[in-house]
């Protein structure tokens, strides 16, 4: 299969990643359990299959029914999310997010010191929250 395009997510997808990403492979109906939103069982289906065609997942017949697993990372997909947002959003400029959080006070500059000494100390991987 061709490598998987760089698109960010619609917020129902992403919702569907994550239930995939927490549970593993999962089935349709896994999926629809697995969401907090109720939706049919042929909404989720036509998502898997989307998700599919987009290359974020990969299905395997399982006895009668596919199971989807990811093609691609938490990890990865968030960090493409954000550069999608900083390159629309602030001109490409990571300098311009951060100063946009702290001018909305959605984090304070004490907080940019603790992270930025975090980042020094090696430990950015919020392992020690």
């Amino acid at each position: 299969m061709a490598k998987h395009k760089e698109e960010t997510l619609t917020k129902l997808e992403l919702q569907i990643m994550q239930v995939i990403w927490k549970q593993g492979s999962s089935n349709v109906s896994a999926v629809q359990e697995g969401l907090e939103q109720e939706l049919a069982y042929t909404t989720v289906q036509t998502m898997l299959n989307i998700l599919r065609r987009k290359g974020k997942l990969k299905r395997k017949l399982k006895g009668r029914a596919y199971e989807y697993s990811a093609t691609v990372t938490e990890a990865n997909a968030s960090g493409h999310a954000i550069r999608d947002l900083v390159d629309r959003m602030f001109g490409g400029s990571s300098e311009e997010l951060v100063m946009s959080l702290i001018k909305s006070r959605q984090i304070d500059p004490d907080k940019i010191i603790e992270l930025t000494k975090r980042l020094e100390s090696g430990s950015a991987d919020g392992a020690d929250k």
